[in-house]
Formats: C-alpha cells, sequence, structure tokens
C-alpha cells in the first residue's frame, strides 16, 4: 500500500468520524494535523490525547476521550496494516 493510499484511507476514517456532528467536510485542517501525528504516535493513548487536543484547539469544544481513542486506535490500525505491506 502507498503511503498516498494510507493517507486516502486515514482521511475517509476521520470524515466518516464527524464528532462534533457538523458535517464530514468540516474539518480539512484538523485531519490534516491528524494524519502527521499519526506518524509522529505509535501508542494510541498519546495519539487519542494528540486527537483531543487538536479538535480542542480549533472548535473550544472537548471531545469525549473514549472516541478519541476509537480513532487513534484505528488510524494506528491503517498505519500498521500498511507498514505491513512495505
Amino acid at each position: 500500500m502507498e503511503i498516498q493510499d494510507v493517507h486516502r484511507e486515514m482521511k475517509a476514517a476521520l470524515k466518516k468520524w464527524d464528532p462534533f456532528g457538523w458535517g464530514n467536510d468540516e474539518y480539512d485542517t484538523e485531519i490534516a494535523d491528524v494524519i502527521m501525528a499519526v506518524h509522529d504516535f505509535n501508542d494510541p493513548d498519546v495519539l487519542a490525547k494528540e486527537i483531543q487536543r487538536i479538535y480542542e484547539f480549533s472548535f473550544e469544544q472537548e471531545i469525549e476521550m473514549k472516541s478519541c481513542l476509537e480513532m487513534a486506535t484505528e488510524l494506528l490500525a491503517i498505519k500498521n496494516r500498511a507498514s505491513c505491506s512495505f
């Protein structure tokens, strides 16, 4: 799987997530930041906190940590699946 494919799959997962229910086209900047963070963190708990921080910084609203952890786990699974195919 090419890195572009990985990013597309992560972007699709993040758009589908829509944590505030505002529509999946409202988070492009945050999605880009989260995808960068996935490459920096391998621990789901650390990544979840970073996801929560990114969205809270932009929208001044906190997302429940459980939801962030579920998304972090999904994104890391995508990343790990891709790294196994290189």
